[in-house]
């Protein structure tokens, strides 16, 4: 008990993790008799590395994706990509060249898509088979975004952003003034848009031809976000959140101090969620600071009337958007989050730790929040497009 709520855990799957490795701990972070019991169910947690060790090369900082049919697929810095069953159990892993620091995205027939830092950029079948390989001039840590038509567009630290078709061939490339890690968005016009270390953030045609390019002060590595009137907002190493009109005039920018790494999220109501490295700012539609809540590193996840939050190193918490932002629950994870949370269909939360991917069922799932945004890559299926939730 605590604060007046019980709560109960379950850890289930195949690999069990015990007290003496892993710790979790939920908390009641609001007591109100009004509010149901907050119960934390169908908890589990896969164990990369080895126990007690922070330097296992068996670690990750990708974020997991999860298919319609509710397996999760994860990527690992020893080079292997992971497809869990939806109650923990390994369905089958793959191994790259070498590590992996894209986040997968699965298309509409299932397919997984990824990269690598061997220079290749993949496509698997849900079995877990390799369809084809790309190959690029070097490491390709960009998350891929996949087009209506199921064009995959993702960036190379060879300088190039690059179209592949969907039977794996070259569609089209784009060479920018420096490496390209930012992944892609795709508007509702498919127009696909991406940061590049040299200082540009880049609005191109689908078949390539360069709309606009927009200067800023520094280094894009961020992921972008589209709103629901086609706003398209990013942060830079220069310190600032940009707002930009579909046609690459500035609507707004605002400096919000932290180091520019984050990516941002959009809720129904068009306010946007920005995570620094101490806090999470949500900006009204015209640049205005509604409000701002300790946080750490890594973007939100929204759901109907709720944010999850890495509110510490260890701890995801879910926070009330409205109207007094009180905190319904929190779990700790004696593993520092390494990742986005992700809130799958049936409304259950993954989040990767360096060494664990976590599977939580909240004492009230529910599915992302409408709007065009709501997760990092904007959907479960990391696909990267405007409307596609």
């Amino acid at each position: 008990m605590f604060g007046g709520k019980s709560f109960s855990l379950n850890l289930i799957g195949r690999h069990r993790v015990g007290a003496s490795a892993l710790l979790l701990l939920v908390l009641a972070a609001a007591s109100r008799a009004d509010q149901p019991s907050a119960e934390i169910t169908s908890l589990w947690a896969f164990t990369y590395g080895k126990p007690h060790s922070t330097l296992s090369y068996d670690s990750s900082t990708t974020t997991p994706a999860v298919a319609p049919d509710g397996t999760v697929y994860q990527g690992t810095f020893d080079g292997t990509l992971f497809a869990f069953r939806p109650d923990g159990q390994v369905k089958w892993k793959f191994k790259a060249g070498r590590e992996i620091q894209s986040s997968p995205a699965v298309g509409a027939d299932g397919t997984i898509y990824f990269g690598a830092r061997d220079r290749k950029f993949y496509a698997l079948t849900p079995a877990g088979k390799l369809k084809w390989a790309f190959a690029s001039e070097a490491w390709v840590d960009s998350s891929p975004a996949i087009g209506s038509d199921g064009t995959l567009y993702f960036g190379s630290w060879d300088h190039q952003f690059y179209a592949v078709n969907p039977d794996g061939t070259l569609k089209w490339k784009f060479a920018t003034g420096s490496l390209v890690d930012s992944s892609p968005a795709i508007a509702a016009d498919g127009t696909v848009y991406f940061g590049s270390h040299d200082k540009k953030f880049y609005a191109l045609a689908p078949d390539g031809r360069v709309r606009w390019a927009f200067l800023t002060g520094g280094e894009i590595i961020s992921s972008p976000a589209i709103g629901n009137h086609g706003t398209v907002y990013f942060s830079s190493l220069d310190g600032s959140f940009y707002a930009l009109n579909p046609d690459g005039t500035e609507q707004w920018r605002r400096h919000t101090g932290e180091t520019g790494k984050i990516s941002p999220v959009v809720d129904g109501s068009g306010q946007i969620y920005v995570g620094g490295s101490d806090h999470t700012v949500v900006f009204t539609i015209d640049g205005g600071t509604n409000w701002s809540w300790p946080s750490r590193n890594f973007s939100p996840a929204l759901v109907k009337g709720t944010v999850y939050i890495s509110r510490s190193w260890t701890s995801l918490e879910a926070l009330a958007a409205e109207p007094d932002r009180h905190s319904q629950w929190s779990v700790n994870l004696t593993d520092y989050i390494s990742s986005a949370p992700v809130v799958a269909p049936d409304g259950s939360v993954y989040v990767s730790g360096q060494q664990h991917l976590f599977a939580i069922r909240p004492p009230a799932p529910a599915p992302a929040a409408s709007g065009s945004w709501p997760m990092f890559r904007a959907n479960s299926r990391h696909t990267g497009r405007v409307g596609d939730n």
